[in-house]
């Protein structure tokens, strides 16, 4: 039964002129809760619309952080892309803006690459050992809280290898090629010769 077949048995009874029917016939029926669902959802479009420009406007999708560096928990605006790759933005030890970036992939269990997700970036970059290198020839190794100067460390060939202990009490094995690069493994030391 249509919503007018409805209407002309409803007012049946009734005694109207036939112009009163017609034009309650003819009146549209408003839905409210349709009208608001339709409301709703176009704010949230319109809200998902200006959330997706305002990350397109930024370069990628930016986290406020706290992560461990040089020794100390500090606050950093960590802004990822989908590739893999990462900013992070922060306030060092001497007032100034700092930025350093890099990225990362995961091999997955049927070998395939893919770009590592922002959760696992800041893992990497948190649980992570770090090397800087003062003006002064000051060369520190930082792992979360801790900050070790090895600038005496490193052996004729500009290695330095150490052990660290990480928050579980396990060994992780660093191996630090004097301004070059840096490799870390819980198992043993990785050889130079790899990171060179």
């Amino acid at each position: 039964m249509t919503d007018h077949e409805k209407i002309r048995r409803a007012l049946a009874p009734l005694h109207a002129s036939p112009d009163a029917i017609t034009e309650v016939l003819n009146m549209k029926t408003h839905r409210p809760i349709k009208r608001a669902a339709a409301v709703c959802l176009a704010a949230a479009l319109a809200l998902a619309l200006c959330s997706v420009a305002y990350a397109a406007d930024l370069g990628g999708i930016q986290t406020a952080v706290k992560i461990w560096l040089n020794g100390r928990q500090t606050d950093a605006t960590f802004t990822t892309e989908g590739d893999g790759s990462y900013t992070l933005t922060y306030t060092g030890e001497d007032g100034a803006q700092h930025q350093e970036g890099g990225g990362g992939i995961a091999l997955e269990d049927d070998g395939a690459e893919r770009p590592l997700t922002a959760d696992e970036l800041i893992a990497l970059l948190d649980d992570t050992p770090k090397v800087a290198y003062a003006d002064d020839g000051t060369v520190t190794l930082s792992y979360l809280d801790q900050a070790l100067d090895i600038t005496d460390r490193f052996d004729g060939d500009g290695v330095c290898q150490l052990e660290l202990t990480q928050p579980d009490g396990s060994p992780l094995y660093v191996t630090v090629i004097h301004s070059g690069s840096l490799g870390a493994s819980t198992s043993a030391y990785i050889p130079a010769d790899d990171l060179r």
